[in-house]
């Protein structure tokens, strides 16, 4: 088996989720996510991205690339930042870089809270 499938499988259970619970979820069909997980077919990136999301595992760890399933609290960051419409308002900050990053990282704390 394939690392994705196998990956796919291994972080959908560790979220607690049925087959059918996490292609609802998805908005996917049951059988394009057994496929999915059989590795008979592979998922476009934004499907990739939501399951990421659903199951709380990086991407690099569903293809393989990372043996972390989860992303570490700078990685975390650091892929918060490489959003194009946050970098963009990064940009804009009228204050001194260290002073945007401070923020930033506010910001990125008070999110995590929730």
């Amino acid at each position: 088996m394939r690392i994705l499938a196998k990956r796919l499988k291994e972080a959908r259970e560790g979220a607690n989720l049925k087959q059918i619970d996490a292609a609802k979820k998805l908005g996917i069909s049951n059988g394009t996510l057994s496929g999915y997980e059989r590795s008979y077919r592979d998922p476009d990136t934004d499907i990739l991205n939501k399951m990421a999301e659903l199951y709380k595992v990086s991407v690099d760890w569903l293809l393989g690339k990372s043996d972390k399933p989860q992303l570490t609290e700078d990685e975390s960051f650091e892929e918060l930042i490489n959003d194009p419409d946050l970098r963009r308002w990064y940009k804009e900050l009228p204050k001194s870089k260290e002073e945007d990053l401070a923020l930033l990282k506010r910001i990125w704390e008070a999110y995590k809270e929730g």
